[in-house]
């Protein structure tokens, strides 16, 4: 029996929402609100990351998947996701298969001061290459269009904003999105913080559904760090989501001893920062 494309379970991610064929998705590793810098100029970050959500109707696990983010423009950079998806709903047979791409474009609109907060916008679009199906994607793109604030103080740091979903695919519909998170670095090794996530339906059938979400990162070296979270939804849809990845950055360094002032070059001991 064929699934139909949006009759799979809701994922927590991408993920092509992940973000990825899905809502919601993790937006920013690990985590689904994410912030609005940009990685370092001339510098890449590379993903590898699996997700869980434990939806009222199914599971859908996305393992592996692959997230790559380059810096072309002291304030923007590209982004790209693909990930291998299993879709198991309640009392069907499970699918597996590559899901939807995801790409798109972060751009730092205002940098962060002491009395401003940074602000950025991050439009992505989920490509239709998964098989639609067997329910491992769409047959239209689908866009996000978020806007991102974060600021920072002492271990601190804070960020969040929100966006709309534009979704044409049959079965889906327009939603919005938003989150907030706080998190804390704690010593070089460890940060960890929380987040408060809302979807919107994006489905005819869907609830608004709320999200609690707690993890963190824990950093081997400034450039390989593991990140992990995990959280259940607190109201509308049910959904027992986690995240499990690891990080590594390389580049920049040419682009970073050519720029005068050293205390605006990002420290990739936080990926707040990236």
């Amino acid at each position: 029996m064929n699934v139909q494309p949006h009759k799979t379970i809701r994922s927590s991610l991408l993920i092509s929402a992940l973000a990825l064929i899905s809502s919601p998705a993790w937006a920013g590793p690990p985590f689904m609100t994410d912030d609005p810098p940009p990685v370092d100029y001339k510098s890449s970050e590379f993903y590898i990351f699996s997700t869980y959500d434990h939806a009222s109707d199914g599971k859908e696990i996305v393992a592996p998947a692959i997230e790559y983010n380059y810096g072309f423009h002291p304030d923007m950079m590209v982004h790209f996701i693909l990930p291998y998806v299993t879709s198991k709903p309640d009392g069907e047979a499970s699918q597996s298969g590559v899901g939807d791409a995801e790409i798109g474009v972060k751009w730092l609109l205002v940098h962060e001061t002491d009395s401003m907060p940074a602000i950025g916008i991050f439009p992505l679009a989920d490509i239709p290459n998964g098989d639609s199906s067997k329910g491992l994607g769409n047959n239209k793109v689908a866009w996000k269009l978020p806007v991102w604030i974060q600021k920072s103080w002492g271990d601190w740091t804070t960020y969040g904003g929100g966006g709309y979903s534009i979704d044409k695919n049959e079965g889906a519909k327009n939603s919005w999105f938003g989150g907030w998170l706080l998190q804390k670095d704690i010593g070089e090794k460890w940060t960890l913080g929380g987040e408060v996530f809302g979807q919107g339906k994006d489905t005819p059938d869907a609830r608004t559904t709320t999200f609690l979400n707690f993890g963190g990162f824990y950093k081997f070296t400034p450039d390989f760090n593991l990140l992990f979270s995990a959280g259940h939804s607190v109201s509308g849809d049910h959904h027992t989501v986690a995240y499990l990845g690891l990080w590594w950055a390389w580049g920049g360094e040419e682009a970073a001893s050519q720029t005068s002032d050293a205390a605006s070059v990002p420290s990739r001991w936080s990926l707040s920062q990236r």
